[in-house]
């Protein structure tokens, strides 16, 4: 089962303070909007989103159907399959996608300490 590509999605009180945070730290901006307070940043193969206002706590985020540098790959595993796979593995959902639907989808699973796993595919 491929997930896709990785990111870390913080939750951030000032995007602009955030990312220019980060930008010290040598990320640059690899997609997203700031004035819609998101924007995706990469260093080397290291990706981050930076979220103002869109959700509560920091989380993993897996996007089936990208590469680490936003892109879309020739094959993958659809995240309704996905899905399935951790459904039949007892795994329990926080909101769970269309399984009717094709396309863009997207579920949030929880670890055992608590933290939120987001699968978000683009297309």
């Amino acid at each position: 089962m491929e997930l896709g590509a990785f990111s870390i999605s913080l939750a951030v009180k000032d995007i602009h303070k955030s990312k220019e945070f980060y930008e010290a730290l040598g990320f640059q901006t690899l997609g997203g909007n700031i004035e819609q307070n998101w924007l995706i940043l990469k260093n080397g193969d290291t990706v981050i989103g930076l979220f103002q206002g869109m959700f509560e706590k920091n989380m993993l985020t897996f996007n089936p159907g990208w590469n680490q540098n936003a892109e879309n790959v020739e094959s993958f595993t659809d995240v309704r399959d996905i899905q399935k796979a951790l459904k039949a593995k007892g795994i329990s959902f926080v909101q769970e996608a269309d399984e009717s639907t094709e396309g863009p989808a997207h579920f949030t699973v929880v670890d055992p300490d608590g933290n939120p796993i987001l699968f978000d595919q683009h297309r």
